[in-house]
């Protein structure tokens, strides 16, 4: 096979695998929407964690 032709062929299959690669490309988010997105997941983790470790601790003191 000459070398042409092996470029040839080889530039046309990188095009295919290029346009292919873009329909599954997921789309860009911004860096505020990842954060945001992250402090909405920590902020339901703390709120479903157990009453005992998340329980003030008062129950020791008593008032006179």
């Amino acid at each position: 096979m000459h070398a042409d032709v092996h470029h040839l062929l080889h530039a046309a299959r990188a095009s295919e695998l290029q346009c292919d690669a873009t329909a599954f490309r997921r789309p860009r988010t911004s860096l505020r929407t990842r954060v945001g997105w992250t402090l909405v997941e920590v902020g339901l983790r703390l709120t479903t964690q157990s009453r005992e470790a998340t329980a003030p601790r008062t129950a020791a003191f008593h008032p006179a």
